[in-house]
């Protein structure tokens, strides 16, 4: 550790801020994506609600398929989420190590670097993840749309 203790510690808390403002947007992300799997929960459990009752196998197929996707979105969401607390861990790791090596005078190497982009590219797979739930997720509500009118359009032809 330097002679002046102030100084080293000032240095420590530096090195240290990169890491607590990625956490800060990991866990915003994190927050963001438990949101969305509540969402798709709900709409899962309301598709199974409406298959239970519904008879006709054109409207059983439309659901089933909707399940589906619910399922395949709430699958990548879940992907995200492990993605996003690998990212918050490197980052906590990389402070320690941050902290530590200033400390035992450079005893950790690379590792904090290491650690770093671990968590960035942990932060990157999970928004790639997240934005391709978001694309299924409007691609869902579009053709639910198209399915809701071609359904009304069936129970009332124009005449």
């Amino acid at each position: 550790m330097p002679a002046n203790a102030a100084i080293a510690h000032y240095a420590i808390l530096t090195a240290m801020l990169a890491p607590a403002f990625f956490l800060t947007a990991t866990a915003a992300l994190l927050a963001s994506a438990n949101a969305r799997l509540a969402r798709i929960i709900d709409r899962a459990r309301t598709l199974l609600g409406e298959l239970a009752e519904v008879e006709d196998p054109e409207d059983r197929r439309m659901l089933e398929a909707r399940i589906v996707v619910q399922r395949r979105r709430s699958l990548l969401i879940l992907r995200a989420s492990q993605f996003l607390y690998v990212a918050i861990s490197c980052f906590v790791g990389t402070s320690l190590l941050v902290a530590g090596d200033s400390y035992f005078n450079h005893v950790f190497g690379p590792w904090p670097t290491i650690m770093a982009v671990l968590g960035v590219l942990s932060m990157f797979g999970s928004s790639l993840l997240l934005a391709s739930e978001a694309s299924i997720a409007v691609r869902a509500v579009n053709d639910e749309m198209d399915d809701a009118h071609r359904l009304a359009n069936r129970r009332s032809p124009l005449i």
